[in-house]
Formats: C-alpha cells, structure tokens, sequence
C-alpha cells in the first residue's frame, strides 16, 4: 500500500507538559542521518541518529528547501548493508505506540531515482514506496502514521530494500499512548495496526505540533479537511466557538481542545461529503468529531443529521441531546472488507445542516505472524556468536514479515501453534569466525543445520541436536572437545563433522546411524577413536578423559587402598596399647618406686664386695 501523503508536521516535546494529566511518559523523536542532537523552535528535542542496524548518513539536495532542521538529513541503506534493515528502540513498556516517519528522497545521490522499498513494524508491513515516486512526494518528503502494539520489551520498525534500492528515513518518533485508545477491542486489539489515512480538523487551517503551539498528548498532526471535501458538498460554512468546549483531553483517547473550537457546516440544505482514498479488501476505523458551537442550536432537535459510509447508514446523530451544547462528542464506525479504493463519509441533514469538526480514517491492518518469541532470541544469540556480517541482513524479526525474505540462509515455517519457527539454517562459507551459541538448543524445529566451511571454534552444546533435526553439516571448521551424548539422537539421517580438532571416544549409536542408512564423516579429526575407520581408543578412556569404567576402577583401586592404609593404622594402634598403654593405682606406684630404689641400693653393695675380693681383702663381720 502507498504512505498516505500527510502535510509536513513536527511532535512538540512540551505535549506532555499539558494542563491535563497524562500518565505515560515514553517518547523517542529520532533526527535520522544527524550525528547531534538538538532542540527545535517548539521546544522539541530531536535525538542524533540512534537505534539503527546499519547504514550511512545524507544531506537532501536543496537544504533550503526544508525550514524543519531534523528534514534536512536522512539516513540510508545500501545493499552492503543487507536488504534488511531496522531501527530497534530498546526496554519499550508494553502497551500501545503512535509512530509517525518522514520520508523524504530530494535526489540526496544525484541518481534521480527514488527507492523502492517497504517498510515494517513489529513484522507487519504498514508502508510501501515504489519508484518512481510523484515529484511534490520525491522532492518534499511526507509523513507517515499508524498506532500500534508492542509486548515483547522493544519496537522493531525495519526497512525491506526492493531489488537493489536503498531505503531512506528522514525521522522517526514514537509515543506511548493510552492502550485503551480507539476501542482495542473493535479494532483487535494487539492483532492489528491502525494506519493513519486521514485526519482532519474541520473549519479551520491544518494546524497542530510543529505548526503551532497547539498540543496533541497522543502527537497526533491534524490537517485541514478541504481538500478531501467532496464536489458535491456546496454552501460550506466555518463555524468557530464563541466560549470552551467541555470533555476534551479526556482519556483514554485525550482528544486535544482545539479540535472542537471550529466546524463546518452547510448553508443550504445539500449533504456534508468526504472522500478518502484507501486500499480495497482492508477494514477501516472512521472516527467522526463533534461539538455543538453554534449558539442557535440550544436544545435537542434543532440539528439532526444521518452518517452515512459508503451508503450505508450507520448511526443518526443530534449533537445537543447527546452532551448539551459547547461538548465534546465522538461517534465511530468500523466500515469492513472495503471492495473499492474510495471510502465516502456522508452527512445527510434530517433537519438543520449537518455538523462536523473533525474525521479520522484509519485503515485496520491485520498484524503479521511473527516468530516463536525463544527461537527469535535464540537466533539472535547465534547472530552476536557466530559473528553474522552486517551484509547479511540479519536485523528484526528472522521470519516476519511473511512477505519477505526471511534472514539470509534461514528458512522458517509456521508450526502447530500458527507462529513462525525456524526449520532449516545454511550459512556454509560465510567467513563465520566465533561459535555456536548453547541457545540453539530453544530451535525445537530445526531440521537441517549447516555450518560448514567457516573457521567456527569453541565445543559442540551439549543440548545441540533436537528431537527434529535430521542434517549436521558442521565441517571444516576449528571445532574442539568431544562430541557429546547428545548428538546420538535417532532420527539423525547425515552427521558430517570431518576436518574439525574433536577428540575422545565416538558414541556408538551415533556410528549407528551410518548402518541404517544414513550417512556419517568424521575424518580429519585425529583426537577421536573408537569406532571402525577410527584408532582405538586407550583402556578407560572415553571423550578425552576417563570414561564410565575407568573411573569406577580407579575409584575401586582408591578404595582398596584406603581400606588398606585403615587396616595398617588399625594394627599399629592396637600394638601400641598393648606395650606402653597401661594405667596404675597410685599406691602400687609408690610401692613399686620404693622397692626399685632398694634393689639399686643392694646392687651398688654387690659389686663393691665384688671388687674387695678381687683385691683380696675380705671383710670381717663383728656380731658381738
């Protein structure tokens, strides 16, 4: 579908400093292709250039041209850069966003040719753009709109290169909104994207942020109604309130003051017609606005009128008995599976002139499959540790949207739950220099994997091989350690690991799958052994270390050992007791030392007596 052209409007920063109460504060408006940051004569502040995948920064041709400082630069993406492209904003709240993007070529190149490619969020296609684009389009630029719902911690808005085109960005802001605006539950709620195809302020000039100093809470940009007026809609009258109209700014949609300060009328008594230009086979919002501000209409029945959308009468509106004069009033519509490329609004006077300060058309865009939320971010671990080149694209969602290719070498299908899954990824000889991450083991779909004929290192993840996958091509590569339990996995059909630096025993059922017909190459790795073709492997070892029997009997042989040492212990203690561990009473010590003292005595008499009669004197005894 074609950007709805939008007149060139710009997001006031002081929106959320409004005099009513506006309960979320996330706002992001990004100077795309500007290295500095800076603040506008309204008092915004645009961000340098941030968030984006890739790309390069350029100047329109005629700066002149653009009164706006964040219009003058833009950012693009060559083809090195991959065909896909995004600006990821991080640590997004769950909930509702309106984002709004101006898009601008003005021959920045010199080439005279505008791009052609599409753009996405949340991997649903929302905007088109195809060469050649109309001169005031090409030339000026123009801004783009929709409001949509993000839950998964950040917001992806990705652009898809046609052919060999460069996308280009000027700007882009985000908002968060009140998620319970435009009536989630009519239009799908988080199932859909409401894209903006027109909205108008009636009876007055195209106003709002970046035009004046009027504030939208939402930074929605309102343009004037006129030139989607229809022919048949004659006698046109402004009308603009003479005191404050009531019940604006209220939640959850915070509709700003100023759009109910003016309204057109009829002077005659004909209808009150718009024409909006949309795409066929798409269901559409229509949001009518309106405030009775003609003091001459003071009670109920003076001004009654039919809403007609493409001849269907869908509602009768008096504005008076509904809220009383001077307050605000919203009635909206869902107009479905349109058939034609025109969607016309009617005001049929049923007395008076039908009144009308503002419409809002909003196309409902069913939101896109997108992948499984685990295999998305495990792919994205496997983009930071196989080192992915930026050339490949490998930006946002890997699958969505189904209208694009999905990731280079990647191919996705939807599984039973209707979410896209990852079933088969061939990067073989794409210069990949790091290894493979363990989150490969959250792809439960994956049937074929190649990595082969890179310079991957690191080991084989334990958790490698899916009940799933049926081909592992991981050759060629300087992968080390052994080859893990895991990878035995019986629905495995071809296993080529040859040319690696494995080591340890092979699994026998993984040599298996060879005898059933499948196929297996495991050359060229020379630490491995153990099955045929291979050596084999040394007693006890397994995967280059003790296997399962190895260390039962080292751990037998400990064991012996230890009951050994304990038995010896035993036996030295036991003989040790048996000498020198004994305990007296301390009478028979005492007894004991005395008779050792006497006989040391006697001895020392003995050997004197010995030695007088050596000499041959002999003692004489007197017993008188």
């Amino acid at each position: 579908m074609l950007p709805p052209t939008a007149v060139t409007l710009l997001l006031l920063s002081s929106l959320f400093y409004s005099s009513i109460s506006f309960p979320f504060d996330t706002a992001y408006h990004i100077d795309c292709g500007s290295s500095t940051t800076g603040t506008d004569k309204f008092n915004t502040t645009w961000l340098s250039d941030r968030y984006a995948s890739a790309g390069s920064n350029g100047i329109v041709s005629e700066p002149l041209n653009f009164e706006l400082f964040h219009e003058k630069t833009l950012r693009y993406f060559p083809i090195s850069s991959g065909k896909k492209n995004c600006y990821t904003f991080p640590e997004i709240r769950p909930g509702r966003y309106y984002l709004r993007v101006f898009t601008v070529y003005d021959n920045y190149d010199g080439k005279s040719h505008p791009p052609s490619f599409d753009l996405s969020v949340e991997g649903t296609v929302v905007f088109s753009w195809r060469s050649p684009w109309e001169e005031e389009l090409s030339r000026y630029g123009a801004y783009s709109d929709l409001i949509f719902f993000t839950s998964d911690g950040d917001a992806d808005v990705c652009l898809y290169s046609i052919a060999t085109d460069p996308p280009v960005i000027g700007s882009i802001e985000l908002i968060q909104i009140d998620p319970e605006s435009y009536d989630p539950v009519l239009t799908g709620n988080q199932s859909s994207i409401l894209v903006n195809y027109g909205r108008l302020t009636c009876g007055s000039n195209q106003w709002g942020p970046g035009l004046s100093n009027d504030t939208d809470v939402f930074g929605r940009a309102w343009q004037s109604d006129a030139t989607f007026r229809s022919k048949n809609s004659v006698g046109i009258k402004s009308v603009s309130a003479v005191r404050n109209v009531v019940n604006t700014d209220t939640s959850p949609n915070y509709f700003p003051a100023k759009l109910y300060e003016s309204a057109v009328t009829l002077t005659g008594t004909g209808n009150l017609e718009y024409s909006f230009p949309v795409d066929a086979k798409l269901d559409y919002l229509v949001w009518l606005h309106f405030a009775e501000i003609d003091v001459s209409v003071n009670e109920k029945g003076k001004r009654v009128f039919d809403v007609i959308i493409n001849e269907e009468n869908v509602t009768r509106i008096d504005i008076f008995r509904e809220v009383g004069g001077f307050a605000a009033h919203s009635y909206h519509h869902v107009a479905k599976n349109l058939s034609v490329n025109n969607l016309v609004v009617k005001l049929v006077p049923v007395v008076g002139s039908p009144l009308i300060c503002g419409l809002e058309n909003y196309a409902i865009v069913p939101a896109d499959v997108m992948t499984v939320p685990e295999q998305a971010a495990a792919m994205q671990a496997l983009k930071e540790s196989l080192r992915i080149p930026e050339r490949m694209g490998w930006n946002g969602d890997p699958c969505a949207p189904t209208t694009w290719d999905a990731w280079e070498g990647v191919t996705c299908h939807l599984n039973k739950d209707n979410a896209l899954a990852i079933f088969q990824i061939d990067l073989a000889s794409q210069g990949l220099k790091g290894y493979i991450s363990d989150k490969i083991v959250l792809l439960t779909n994956l049937v074929s994997l190649n990595l082969s004929s890179n310079s991957l290192g690191g080991t084989l993840p334990i958790g490698l091989v899916q009940h799933s996958l049926k081909k592992l091509d991981l050759s060629n590569n300087q992968i080390i350690g052994s080859i893990p339990d895991s990878l035995t996995s019986s629905n495995l059909l071809l296993v080529i690991l040859n040319g690696n630096k494995l080591e340890g025993q092979v699994p026998e059922e993984l040599y298996s799958i060879g005898v059933h017909g499948g196929a297996i190459d495991l050359s060229g790795n020379k630490g491995l052994c153990g099955v045929p073709s291979l050596p084999d492997c040394p007693l006890f070892w397994k995967n280059g270390g003790l296997s399962n029997g190895g260390k039962i009997a080292v751990g037998i042989s400990c064991g012996v050992v230890f009951l050994l040492a304990a038995v010896i212990t035993f036996i030295c203690i036991r003989r040790r007791r048996n000498d020198y561990d004994f305990g007296l009473p301390q009478e028979l010590m005492s007894l004991a030392a005395k008779r050792n003292k006497y006989q040391r005595q006697k001895s020392l008499m003995a050997l004197e007596m010995e030695s007088q009669h050596a000499k041959g004197f002999i003692p004489s005894y007197n017993y008188n």
